[in-house]
């Protein structure tokens, strides 16, 4: 007759406690339903574990010398269990990323990603350019003039901004040259508030005195305004790629602003015991270090 692992289970607790009502608590079940496991356990091994008084149990003698055999090997068993279970259940990666890189640039990749890794979930915290990285992701990727302070960082791309606006505005200004930042409102993104004095002065712009600037803490709005006609901005490249591709944004002039903004993907810990974080770091690497126009 085989014997049933629940009835070991519940002797193994039961011996640890010595009570048959604290084991069933631990075990989920009614004292009445771990007595009988236990009596069927003595049965069929045709021994006496237990002395059992009015209100207490003891080990007998040959339930001390059956606990000390069985426990290592339960111990054994549902660790095993344990670990079989927690590989099979898909395992999930928090990454914090700028929404304006999501948006344009990982969103359109993460399928390739997705198809390749179907077992492994993926949790996106985006946050505006600019801000800090969320502290319960696993890995980063950030937006910053300088090489981040961190322990394991990884370069991707440096980018630059070209001045657009919308088709309408651009047949409107094409002809009229750098007079057209005197008459029209300039948009930039407030973590650079003097990006266009600085594309001025790099270009040689004389007597730059923009009617008007209008600062954006996202870099989708400040693409998004320049789209909707609301003035010139200054746009990430190749972040941008697309809206210029799909004719939504025009570069009213070829010069453009190079600085030393680069992303970069930060690894928060080491991950040595991390396959899935391995995986998806070096997947992130092999695509967007190498992403330009």
């Amino acid at each position: 007759m085989q014997t049933p692992i629940r009835g070991l289970r519940s002797f193994c607790v039961a011996s640890k406690c010595l009570s048959f009502k604290h084991a069933a608590s631990q075990l989920f079940l009614t004292p009445s339903a771990v007595s009988h496991q236990i009596k069927q356990l003595e049965s069929q091994l045709g021994i006496v574990l237990f002395n059992r008084g009015t209100r207490t149990i003891e080990l007998t003698s040959a339930g001390k010398q059956f606990y000390q055999s069985i426990q290592p090997i339960i111990n054994q068993l549902e660790s095993t269990i344990s670990e079989f279970t927690q590989k099979q259940q898909n395992q999930t990666i928090v990454i914090s990323l700028p929404e304006f890189f999501a948006s344009e640039l990982f969103i359109p990749r993460l399928s390739e990603w997705s198809e390749s890794n179907p077992t492994i979930n993926l949790q996106l915290e985006t946050v505006k350019s600019g801000s800090a990285p969320s502290q319960s992701a696993d890995l980063s990727i950030v937006l910053t003039n300088g090489k981040p302070n961190a322990k394991i960082v990884q370069e991707l791309f440096p980018i630059r901004y070209a001045p657009a606006c919308n088709k309408r505005l651009y047949k409107k200004l094409k002809n009229t040259g750098f007079a057209a930042l005197k008459t029209t409102p300039l948009i930039l993104h407030r973590s650079r508030p003097w990006s266009w004095h600085q594309w001025a002065d790099k270009n040689n712009v004389d007597d730059f005195d923009p009617k008007q600037i209008i600062q954006f803490d996202s870099m989708f709005g400040v693409a998004r305004a320049a789209q909707q006609g609301m003035g010139i901005a200054l746009v990430p490249l190749p972040m941008s790629k697309a809206w210029f591709s799909e004719q939504l944004l025009v570069k009213l002039f070829d010069e453009e602003l190079n600085t030393n903004d680069k992303y970069y993907l930060i690894q928060h810990e080491n991950m040595d015991n991390h396959t899935e974080l391995t995986l998806f770091a070096k997947w992130v690497k092999q695509t967007f270090t190498i992403y330009d126009e």
